[in-house]
């Protein structure tokens, strides 16, 4: 599973996948082998965090994961960070007593993180049993009800949680003073809905990606390709109920987006992880490399996967 350097490479240097399709297999295989080498070392289910900017691919990635460790024999349950979304009624109070950008889901602030946490630590404990995982429905903008959630058995061997702030750390408080966009100028002049997200994440979701054995990060080229990323999502996006929002034209998805740009370029040039795949506008991957010590603990993977 494992192999030393190539080349005399130091960890953070870029190793570069073959062009094509090939370079997701290789990626996929460098991904897996790091999570199995992190599951032996350690001797007991882990977590992974799998970020990525909206329409990155990590949510695919992570379903093409899963099955591999499903053929190699070890159980996977993937979890979404979309699924914790605070329910809508929350968000329009959230909205109405803090700040009225909090009631649009995505930002730190707007997540059930105690959810979260109890879900993920029910996944991976050690006692038998049946394990229900929330769904968010974002064609509703709601919480599907518990009837609708799917159910894993327990404990899970590897669980991966994908999201588009997974693993994000706080921001610099001299960041957050000046408005990065026409949004935060406009509605959050004076900063408090930033602020806000930014103490979120020196607390909650401190400890939320505490239980994050593993960090992998696809980043993309730039920011500039999230907005049509998030475009091709929503046309895609299938509104099978009565009550479906109608989807989001242009203006609005780059309204929607303003909310993610600051955390997002942050994370992008920030790197939270262990693992970094660069990917490019079609979202193939092209390098990756392994930074050590990032997090502030030790990294799980220890010698470069193959």
């Amino acid at each position: 599973m494992m192999a030393g350097r190539l080349d005399g490479a130091t960890p953070a240097d870029p190793r570069r996948f073959a062009p094509g399709d090939a370079a997701f297999e290789a990626a996929d295989r460098m991904v897996a082998d790091a999570l199995l080498a992190c599951r032996g070392r350690l001797g007991r289910p882990i977590v992974a965090g799998l970020c990525g900017a909206q329409g990155s691919g990590k949510s695919t990635m992570s379903a093409r994961l899963a099955a591999r460790l499903e053929r190699a024999g070890v159980g996977a349950a993937v979890l979404s960070l979309d699924d914790f979304y605070l329910t809508r009624a929350e968000r329009v109070a959230l909205g109405r007593d803090v700040h009225p950008l909090l009631e649009t889901r995505g930002v730190p602030g707007t997540h059930d993180v105690d959810l979260a946490c109890r879900t993920i630590d029910a996944l991976v404990g050690g006692a038998a049993g049946i394990v229900a995982v929330p769904r968010f429905d974002k064609t509703r903008d709601d919480r599907v009800l518990p009837d609708g959630w799917p159910r894993y058995r327990t404990p899970v061997p590897i669980v991966i949680l994908e999201g588009w702030c997974v693993g994000a750390r706080p921001l610099q408080e001299a960041d957050l003073a000046r408005p990065i966009n026409a949004l935060e100028r406009d509605e959050d002049p004076g900063g408090q809905w930033r602020r806000h997200l930014d103490a979120a994440l020196r607390g909650a979701y401190r400890e939320l990606f505490d239980r994050l054995d593993i960090r992998v990060l696809l980043r993309a080229p730039d920011f500039a390709h999230v907005h049509a990323w998030r475009l091709e999502q929503e046309r895609g996006l299938t509104r099978a109920v009565a009550d479906s929002l109608p989807p989001m034209d242009a203006a609005a998805i780059a309204r929607f987006v303003a909310h993610y740009e600051r955390l997002t370029r942050w994370i992008l040039a920030d790197k939270p992880a262990d693992i970094v795949i660069d990917i490019n506008a079609d979202r193939t991957p092209l390098a990756w490399r392994r930074l050590d010590d990032t997090m502030g603990k030790p990294s799980c993977p220890g010698e470069d996967p193959k």
